[in-house]
């Protein structure tokens, strides 16, 4: 039995073991949140960047705006000892925003560390943006680069795969989905009128059997204190009189 027990803690703890090492690669990506956005709209995205490293500290993460889906104002939070730099280029296509012809536009930024604040093993950052006007529609892929202490460098840049499964290095994806219309305001129609009539008509039956219930209750009561004549005695007392005066 002892032998069974510990056959199955065994089995329980190399389960349980088996799952967090496959999850630990899929938290540690860098992401994007949230990931999507209204299209053609202003937005604020975070990068979310985990130090995946048990040796080393991650002292910069670079963030490539696709080229493809240029945005017009870009702008970066600042991060206590963290450095941004934004760097601008030139696009193959102007776009337009409020009336304006833009040539270029923000292509990549980067957030180095001071000596101080690198993202530690177990850790992680977040690096917020605000980006708009949004393209139109599809997603925005930000392929990303980051830097560990020790000189290694891991590539975020792996795209959507068309089957659905999970690329080795997936970049962050930003999708453009329109946003849900709002609820409708509700419309009191006939049938609404019914089961609020309905429901009325119910609560005031209830309130009656409760009434009528009580008011029974209350009737047994009276008719049983009639029952009893002033002055006649109970059986229980007739026995004891009975028993006292020693009448069988």
């Amino acid at each position: 039995m002892r032998t069974l027990i510990k056959r199955s803690v065994l089995v329980a703890a190399f389960a349980g073991g088996l799952t967090l090492a496959l999850a630990a690669p899929a938290s540690a990506h860098v992401t994007v949140n949230p990931n999507t956005a209204t299209p053609g709209g202003y937005t604020k995205v975070t990068f979310r960047v985990p130090t995946e490293s048990d040796t080393a500290s991650t002292t910069k993460i670079e963030v490539n705006l696709p080229a493809d889906k240029p945005v017009a104002s870009v702008s970066v939070k600042p991060v206590p000892g963290w450095t941004a730099v934004a760097v601008r280029s030139k696009l193959a296509t102007p776009i337009k925003a409020h009336d304006t012809e833009i040539t270029e536009a923000v292509s990549k930024i980067t957030w180095t560390a001071d000596a101080n604040s690198a993202i530690k093993p177990g850790q992680f950052q977040e690096f917020d943006v605000s980006l708009g006007p949004l393209p139109d529609s599809g997603q925005m892929v930000f392929k990303a680069l980051q830097t560990y202490s020790d000189g290694a460098i891991v590539r975020w840049i792996d795209e959507p795969t068309t089957d659905g499964t999970e690329p080795e290095h997936p970049a962050p994806v930003l999708k453009l989905a329109a946003a849900t219309a709002p609820a409708a305001a509700a419309v009191a129609t006939p049938a609404d009128s019914t089961d609020d009539s309905s429901s009325g008509t119910d609560a005031y039956g209830i309130a009656g059997l409760v009434a009528g219930l009580i008011a029974l209750v209350l009737a047994l009561l009276a008719f049983q204190r009639a029952g009893r004549k002033p002055g006649a005695a109970s059986p229980a007392a007739s026995e004891k009189e009975k028993v006292s005066t020693g009448k069988a």
